[in-house]
């Protein structure tokens, strides 16, 4: 089987455990990030699986390909949330013991007993993190923030009237690292200090920061300006995609002087457009002229991608010091499992329960000389590590265990069986 190379510094956080009770994209990504690192990440469910277990995308078999790609690494925890039993259960593996427990990562709301008030009497120096729609604790989701922040309303073609919202949920993937980053912040203050932390982080902060942080509140706030569609071109510099004459369309970013000599080169443009920033007396190796008449360049620009077929256009870009891609499509990434994927350290093969045999990504994280990683692991079964964990863990004998099955607190894979059993008997 294929799979990424181990490298023995490739898990820097062996040894520290973090309970995930969550949902959606942020909290179970922060969870897998840190799990990717090396953390023990027990993610906890309810009795049947949060929606996650059955969030599309979805293969033939009704499997989640969503909860596949997010949870690789965890351990599944199957618990009733809804009696008492259950409840102390979880806030057991929460509270934990030693250096090893006592860190929560949820989305959860209304749940006081996963509150940090509460965990916190039981365990002074717990790390809780909690992921909240907005600042004031009220709900949102991706799309929501989006629509409030502005993006969707700069996004697409020009002259377009309606909001395009991007696929990408890029406001839960922030949310989520910047959840693991505050995560492993309090466990090393905790560490210096013995003192535990509570902390939040609103998907919508996460939005509205970045939002800042790439100047277009304060574009909009000193310059007073509306920012308006412009396509696939780049805001304040030249990039654009263009359409080869057998269909294909490629993205080329300029970014640098350079860049836009080498491009010039390639595409022996440059005697034209030496002639057309004359007669418009810009400097085109300025990105402010290059975005000023971005449309007169790209007219060229496509005129010669129109003369030639992909492969032509490809064996003359390459080598050039700019910028510029091929579009394709996620069947053309995957290419039948050859090529890019096979060749990027990062992906490993793994046999996933339910799905098969795949290629999954692992920690974009590099480590030592030789830009090694830590194996890729599957993600759980739904509950798969339940009984494992109330003996390892809380130390509970195999009475006790036993009985927590037969009572429906918990639950595993054999439980599972016994409820379809039983509901397929009545």
């Amino acid at each position: 089987m294929f799979t990424a190379q181990a490298h023995p510094g490739a898990r820097p956080l062996e040894g520290l455990r973090i309970v995930e009770v969550s949902s959606f994209v942020a909290a179970p990504l922060g969870g897998m990030t840190l799990a990717q690192l090396g953390a023990d990440v027990v993610r906890v469910d309810p009795l049947g699986g949060a929606p996650d277990t059955s969030r599309w995308p979805l293969t033939v078999n009704a499997a989640s390909l969503y909860w596949a790609g997010l949870n690789k690494g965890k351990r599944s925890f199957e618990v009733d949330f809804r009696s008492q039993a259950g409840r102390d259960l979880v806030r057991s593996l929460v509270v934990g013991a030693g250096e090893t427990g006592g860190i929560l990562l949820t989305n959860a709301v209304g749940r006081d007993w996963l509150s940090y008030e509460s965990l916190a009497r039981l365990r002074p120096d717990l790390v809780h993190l909690q992921i909240e729609g907005k600042h004031d604790g009220s709900p949102a989701v991706d799309y929501t923030v989006n629509a409030a922040v502005g993006f969707p309303l700069v996004t697409g073609p020009e002259g377009l009237a309606d909001p395009v919202n991007h696929v990408l949920p890029a406001w839960d993937i922030a949310c989520g690292l910047y959840a693991s980053i505050a995560i492993l912040a309090a466990e090393r203050h905790r560490r210096t200090s013995g003192e535990g932390s509570q902390m939040r982080v609103a998907l919508q902060d996460v939005a509205l920061a970045m939002a800042g942080n790439l100047g277009f509140l304060a574009e909009a706030q000193i310059n007073k300006v509306d920012r308006k569609r412009i396509g696939n071109y780049l805001y304040g510099g030249f990039a654009r995609d263009f359409t080869t004459n057998d269909g294909r369309r490629v993205m080329v970013v300029v970014l640098t002087r350079r860049h836009w000599t080498d491009l010039l080169g390639a595409t022996g443009l440059g005697d034209v457009v030496a002639a057309l920033e004359t007669s418009l007396g810009a400097d085109f190796t300025t990105e402010d002229d290059r975005f000023e008449y971005r449309e007169a360049l790209a007219g060229l620009l496509q005129h010669w991608f129109s003369q030639r077929t992909l492969d032509q256009a490809t064996t003359a870009l390459d080598g050039g010091a700019y910028l510029w891609s091929v579009y394709r499509t996620f069947v053309e990434v995957v290419g039948g499992a050859e090529g890019d994927l096979r060749d990027n350290p990062m992906i490993g093969e793994i046999d996933q329960p339910g799905v098969g045999v795949h290629l999954a990504p692992g920690s974009p994280i590099t480590f030592g000389a030789r830009g090694t990683r830590a194996e890729v692991a599957p993600a759980p079964r739904l509950g798969e590590h339940t009984e494992a964990l109330l003996h390892d863990v809380l130390g509970l004998g195999d009475g006790v265990v036993a009985g927590l099955f037969a009572d429906r607190v918990v639950a595993g894979r054999q439980a599972h069986h016994d409820l379809t059993t039983d509901r397929n008997a009545s």
